[in-house]
């Protein structure tokens, strides 16, 4: 069997991480962690999001914390922005990579983002128009790639669907996302065998929930499929806020 000869892991622990904690870190306390991980060897890290400070307010000091850190050349820095005020912000707060998000859940989607799959996609138009006029790169999240805690099980085929139009709308690559950490390896060589017949495996990353002991398995099984990005984040920090796992 073939493994890749090397592994990219993305960093996402400052944001995806730190979101789901109920006590607010500091903002001098965020900096220093961003500036240990990039001094670690990672070349990716996920700063920060861009969404509102109601919805997320533990992410309410993105623009200082971005600003603040220490940016070596060697790591490349990115935030989640989820419309067009937060890509305005993410600008001025010197952004050079951005990440969108969306989901291959209808009803997962109208519970995070209010709104339907399709609504989602629209709504990040405007968004990649101005990703391209400055020259950013953008990367895609699929929510509930393996499974959603409303509809079940998620038929690869929609999973596929959902990339194509990420991939059509100008994202360079899309991070599939076991949201509720329900994914086993053999539901994940399904899903990656399924995309991989008609995209590159160099625009597949995989984001994987240690919610049920599965994580290193479905890591595993990826690899085995040539898949060679990972999210990651620090110390296990995270989750979704709007499911468990």
């Amino acid at each position: 069997m073939n493994y890749p000869s090397h592994v990219t892991m993305i960093e996402v622990g400052p944001r995806d991480g730190l979101q789901n904690e109920a006590s607010f870190v500091p903002t001098k306390s965020k900096i220093e962690l961003i500036n240990a991980l990039a001094q670690s060897g990672l070349q990716h890290i996920e700063v920060t999001s861009f969404v509102s400070s109601k919805s997320v307010p533990q992410l309410a000091d993105g623009e200082s914390v971005f600003q603040a850190i220490d940016k070596p050349t060697n790591v490349h820095f990115s935030a989640l922005v989820p419309n067009e005020r937060g890509m305005q912000k993410a600008l001025a707060a010197g952004v050079k990579e951005i990440a969108i998000f969306t989901a291959a859940s209808e009803q997962f989607n109208q519970r995070n983002i209010n709104c339907s799959i399709t609504e989602s996609i629209a709504r990040f138009s405007p968004v990649m128009a101005m990703a391209k006029a400055h020259s950013i790169r953008v990367r895609g999240y699929i929510s509930c790639a393996l499974g959603c805690p409303y509809e079940g099980d998620i038929d690869p085929k929609q999973v596929l669907k959902v990339a194509h139009q990420l991939l059509t709308l100008g994202a360079t690559e899309i991070s599939l996302g076991d949201t509720i950490g329900v994914g086993t390896p053999k539901q994940t060589q399904t899903l990656i065998n399924t995309l991989k017949s008609t995209l590159p495996l160099s625009n597949i990353a995989m984001h994987f929930h240690d919610t049920y002991g599965q994580a290193i398995a479905n890591i595993y099984a990826s690899l085995a499929c040539g898949i060679n990005r990972f999210d990651s984040s620090v110390a296990g920090l995270g989750g979704c806020p709007y499911a468990q796992g």
